[in-house]
């Protein structure tokens, strides 16, 4: 009796802090982050420095929102292939109904929004009710948006760009809440950085603190299961589907109020990017496992990566080399910190 009691108290004080750090998706990202900066930072004095910090974290913060999303979608089982060029698609909205329509910045930045939502429920209503795969239906997404952009673009300006909204109505406070600077010690921090935080926070809330974060990682678990035991599985990949969409939308506006104009192809292969810093972040390609904070400290990954090949002065080629070197090993770990969690439970 004695002897089977030490062995009950034996398996529950093996799952202890340090067991429970060694399952957690993120811990992969974690170590990524701190031996890149550590690689980078004692090589460049500038890249440590305060400047420094603001300048990689600046592509990590638009990387980032998109990467948390997408990284929930993932959790729930589907892909959004259309993502990146939909940051494009509601950017050129923007530019387009404050310039050439003289739109109120802030009006149109609402109808972006409302076309970007109406794309991610036409993306979960059809992969919900045709059981198409996602990569499927997200694809033909992306083609009919980029055609769109193009064709659309070239008709009203007879070039494949937009331009001026400097000089639109709301500008200049829209501007302030979505592409402004703040200071922080004597160095220029963009607003993007604040609102990658609010996303993060906010998406790691729903996923660790609430029921529909269940939801999302039953249905990427098992479908059917969740269904069996009342998870309303179509309206949660539905809601994941307009919440990439709506992260679309805010990069989107995001870059067009920070460039004051925007490129018909702008976006195009980002979706790529968004993807391979949630699996850097510990998300499985099989869905029900993986953090919005893994993703978020993916992108920081991607920041640190992309500035700092620049202040040591190699070839940006080397930037895609670590692309997919990062991708390999963080679908390896993944899947082994996978199978250790799965252990552990049983």
């Amino acid at each position: 009796m004695t002897a089977a009691t030490s062995r009950a108290d034996e398996r529950v004080a093996d799952v202890g802090l340090v067991r429970r750090l060694l399952i957690r998706p993120e811990l992969g990202a974690v170590v990524g982050a701190i031996v890149v900066f550590a690689f980078f930072a004692g090589q460049s004095a500038v890249f440590r420095s305060l400047d420094g910090v603001a300048n990689w974290l600046d592509p990590a913060a638009t990387l980032g929102i998109m990467a948390v999303a997408v990284a929930l979608l993932m959790i729930g089982g589907e892909f959004d292939l259309s993502a990146g060029v939909m940051t494009g698609t509601t950017g050129l909205i923007l530019v387009t109904l404050a310039t050439d329509y003289g739109m109120n910045v802030w009006a149109a930045m609402l109808v972006g929004l409302v076309v970007a939502l109406a794309v991610g429920l036409f993306n979960g209503l059809i992969v919900t009710r045709t059981r198409l795969p996602s990569f499927i239906v997200t694809l033909g997404t992306f083609l009919m948006l980029q055609g769109v952009n193009l064709g659309v673009t070239k008709l009203l300006t007879g070039t494949v760009q937009v331009s001026g909204l400097r000089s639109a109505s709301g500008y200049d406070s829209a501007h302030t809440v979505f592409a402004g600077t703040i200071q922080l010690g004597g160095s220029s921090f963009r607003v993007a950085i604040l609102w990658w935080l609010l996303v993060t926070a906010v998406a790691t809330w729903v996923l660790m603190r609430s029921r529909q974060g269940n939801w999302i990682f039953a249905v990427g678990g098992n479908e059917q299961a969740a269904r069996a035991v009342g998870v309303p599985a179509a309206r949660t990949k539905i809601a994941l589907f307009m919440t990439t969409a709506f992260a679309a939308w805010l990069v989107g506006s995001i870059l067009a109020l920070r460039y004051t104009s925007v490129q018909a192809n702008v976006g195009i292969g980002q979706e790529f990017i968004y993807i391979i810093a949630a699996v850097i972040g510990g998300c499985l390609l099989t869905g029900g496992y993986g953090s919005a904070i893994g993703a978020a400290i993916g992108a920081v990954i991607f920041g640190m990566a992309d500035k700092g090949i620049v202040f040591l002065g190699w070839d940006a080629d080397w930037f895609k080399f670590f692309l997919g070197a990062m991708l390999l090993l963080a679908t390896l770990a993944n899947r082994l910190v996978r199978r250790y969690a799965e252990e552990v439970r049983h």
